[in-house]
């Protein structure tokens, strides 16, 4: 093999790869500073050119295919030992002609495929979050969160560190009792199920993920809140009530770049004149660009996360008034971590339930993103909006006032809620005494 080991002589500044080739050979490739290790061994002979032509995508399928094998690293051989070297390098690679081109192609063509119509956004949606609802299951928390968890300190449970973003995020909405949100991308409905139990509001939660809307409404419904959570098969676009409060979490990462003004407009035009939104999403502190390939091609066809600046000039076209904004950075590290602790847990009924090589590609998906945020240029944006300048108070002393006040109402609304979870699922409840039934009397 030629071409491979002169990309990681050319490549590698720090750490150390060794590469074991087809026909027996180790060539160590090791930098000038210390940082993460890896050894790897390649079956298939080609590899040698391929993966130089586009390392991205055609070094994950490699992985995803079984011909590139990591054989030992820090954490005894996974796709993290590989990836964390790359990121660790990610400047050098960048450099390195046909992965400059790859780039340049990325950012070229993003508006063609990111293209979104009503359409093609459901089938894309569908593409990631149809593979069935007892695959998230797996190895989610049990309130089925797939976002970003948020940890004071780092020592919190997966479960506690998602409690605590929705905590969070319900506080920053100031919601008051009786108000009517609108939930963009509500997922498996948590968000909704837990504004609705702690805060007195009405929700409705809209996704374009049928197998999602199943079990949202079957949770509602298993709750008791069905009069207060209801949810739409609906795109965003097609909205047109509006509410006092919005709330999207995770969703504009799949508008794409032509979109995000659209997107930001429909915000708009569905938020009452005194209305508050609350828009999370995945970020990066670095100029727009494109999707890489591997994601766009196998995990988020239509995905793009935007930046700050994208953001930005959206929210000004839309004539809203950025009320405040918080950056998250390792936060989603943290979180992709305890999925991945989590999926490799039950890799071997994954495997049974698709196949080896879909477990790998999941294995180099939640690995991948980790890095981004662990060792990249991934955050996390809150965008707080309004249509009017004073839609919440000046100061932002009354946001750990209205967590607080949350937080009293979370162990039953929680409990609650994870209970009617389990019986959905068919699982035994963890708490046998939170017993079905309305968590307030409403209509």
């Amino acid at each position: 093999m030629k071409l491979l080991p002169s990309l990681f002589q050319k490549a590698i500044v720090k750490g150390r790869i060794e590469l074991r080739t087809p026909d027996g050979e180790t060539i160590v490739v090791e930098g000038a500073e210390p940082g993460p290790w890896v050894a790897i061994r390649i079956t298939d002979p080609t590899l040698d050119w391929k993966i130089p032509l586009n390392p991205e995508l055609i070094g994950a399928e490699a992985f995803m295919d079984g011909t590139l094998v990591v054989e030992d690293g820090p954490e005894g051989g996974t796709a993290y030992d590989l990836l964390s070297l790359l990121f660790e390098n990610q400047s050098a690679f960048t450099l390195s002609g046909p992965q400059a081109l790859v780039n340049w192609i990325d950012k070229a063509f993003r508006r063609i495929w990111q293209h979104n119509p009503t359409g093609r956004s459901k089938k894309n949606a569908s593409h990631h979050y149809d593979l069935g609802n007892g695959f998230y299951r797996k190895w989610l928390d049990p309130d089925l969160q797939y976002s970003c968890a948020y940890y004071h300190d780092g020592t919190e449970s997966l479960r506690e560190a998602q409690i605590l973003k929705k905590r969070h995020i319900a506080a920053k909405l100031n919601l008051q009792p009786g108000q009517r949100v609108l939930d963009i991308g509500c997922g498996w409905g948590g968000m909704a199920l837990y504004l609705a139990a702690t805060a007195d509001v009405e929700v409705t939660g809209i996704t374009l993920a049928e197998e999602q809307l199943e079990i949202a409404r079957a949770r509602a419904k298993a709750a008791g809140l069905e009069h207060r959570a209801r949810f739409e098969l609906i795109d965003y676009r097609d909205v047109t009530e509006r509410y006092d409060r919005i709330v999207s979490v995770g969703m504009l990462e799949h508008v794409g770049i032509g979109h995000l003004e659209t997107y930001f407009a429909r915000v708009r035009d569905c938020l009452k004149d005194d209305g508050v939104a609350l828009i999370h999403t995945i970020s990066s502190m670095s100029p727009p660009a494109g999707t890489g390939p591997f994601l766009r091609k196998y995990i988020f066809p239509g995905g793009y996360t935007p930046t700050l600046s994208e953001c930005a000039a959206a929210t000004e076209k839309a004539e809203l008034w950025v009320l405040d904004c918080e950056v998250w950075r390792v936060h989603y590290a943290r979180t992709l971590r305890a999925w991945q602790e989590n999926f490799q847990a039950v890799r071997a009924e994954v495997e049974e339930l698709y196949d080896p090589r879909f477990a790998r590609m999941w294995e180099f998906y939640l690995a991948a993103c980790e890095c981004s945020f662990a060792y990249g240029s991934s955050n996390v944006l809150q965008l707080q909006l309004g249509r009017e300048r004073d839609a919440t108070p000046l100061h932002r002393d009354w946001i750990p006032s209205a967590a607080a006040a949350l937080a009293r109402n979370e162990p039953e609304a929680v409990a609650r809620i994870e209970a009617a979870t389990a019986r959905v699922f068919g699982e035994r409840p963890a708490d046998p005494n939170a017993a079905a039934g309305p968590l307030y009397d409403g209509p």
